[in-house]
């Protein structure tokens, strides 16, 4: 298979919208602000999920101010350096930012292969001239476990990359330059991700999707064992200040909750419950001030609509104070990506 085909292969499964369908409800806390900080938008051969689909799940009736975009392996250019085609993903980005006024996209989170060592500034610089001030970070994932049948991302990536040495000499130019570093990798990969956070302090990493569990392939029927390994990482990983997490992806297949097997989506308090204990974990561990929730849709759109995903997360904030759920909600994002006032 090529570079090019790799790259436009299917690799996560598509929501059933008729499923969806059959569970609505009312949105819970209509009024409070929200920042979406983490979303895809793409198009064929994956189902569609552009303007039009974005803009009807902000327009659910919660209040999501700003979103941020993150990269998929959309948009790229198909000629050119190489290095440089994930930028052609920026402008593609950038689009929807200006058309709706900064509300879509109003920060971007790009790719570029950071074991180009520090040649990798060229990509970087090119990427930020691209997002005329939308562009905030990149995200090199670095998912990979032994079983080659567990795939949430399109690349094929190598064991240990965030021990590379050429990563991280590419690593090393992001925070020169003002930008924040993405991370989705597996729960049993988060102890690199604290050697990379001890080696970088001055870099603001953000963790992705509460740190990847698994719950399929050799993982299905192991959620015990899974949930001690990661609590003990995350609790870790805390301990680095530079790093923030994102509370989500739950919904995702990997997670092994396999909603989209049951004859009708689950309602938020459902969700809620079997969530809990994760949420519970981060947000003791990194406090509301470094913890933020995202909707990583479309890919948890498996699971449940936009609309139920955020009431879910109000239950889950239910206890926490007024300024914690500003936190959670809206603020750590607002700060993490440095999105203008005007943006949000």
């Amino acid at each position: 298979m090529t570079a090019n085909s790799e790259s436009r292969k299917v690799i996560l499964p598509a929501p059933d919208t008729a499923w969806l369908a059959r569970h609505r409800e009312p949105v819970l806390e209509p009024e409070r602000a929200i920042i979406d900080p983490h979303h895809h938008l793409w198009g064929p051969p994956r189902p569609v999920y552009l303007g039009g689909e974005i803009e009807t799940d902000l327009n659910s009736g919660h209040n999501v101010r700003a979103t941020v975009f993150v990269e998929c392996s959309e948009g790229y250019y198909a000629s050119g350096d190489e290095a440089l085609r994930p930028v052609g993903e920026t402008v593609f980005a950038r689009g929807f930012a200006e058309a709706s006024r900064g509300r879509v996209c109003a920060g971007i989170v790009g790719h570029a292969d950071l074991r180009q060592g520090a040649a990798v500034e060229t990509v970087l610089q090119a990427h930020i001239e691209a997002g005329k001030g939308y562009f905030r970070g990149i995200r090199q994932s670095s998912v990979w476990d032994p079983d080659p049948a567990i795939r949430t991302t399109r690349r094929v990536v190598p064991p240990q990359l965030l021990l590379d040495p050429e990563f991280r000499q590419g690593f090393a130019r992001l925070a020169p330059l003002g930008l924040s570093f993405d991370c989705w990798c597996y729960f049993h990969q988060i102890d690199d991700l604290i050697d990379l956070a001890r080696a970088f302090p001055d870099t603001v990493i953000v963790l992705d999707h509460v740190g990847g569990v698994l719950g399929i392939g050799d993982y299905a029927g192991r959620s015990k064992d899974v949930f001690q390994h990661w609590r003990g990482s995350i609790e870790t990983l805390a301990g680095c200040p530079n790093v923030r997490i994102k509370l989500g992806g739950l919904g995702m297949h990997s997670c092994g909750f396999a909603f989209s097997e049951r004859s009708a989506p689950p309602d938020s308090q459902t969700l809620a419950e079997l969530w809990r204990p994760y949420i519970q974990v981060c947000v003791e561990a990194f406090g509301a001030e470094r913890a933020m929730f995202e909707s990583n849709f479309p890919v948890d759109q498996v699971s449940c609509s936009y609309g139920v995903l955020w009431n879910a997360f109000k239950r889950l904030a239910a206890d926490a104070s007024e300024s914690e759920k500003r936190a959670l909600f809206h603020d750590t994002a607002e700060r993490t990506y440095r999105l203008a006032p005007p943006a949000c």
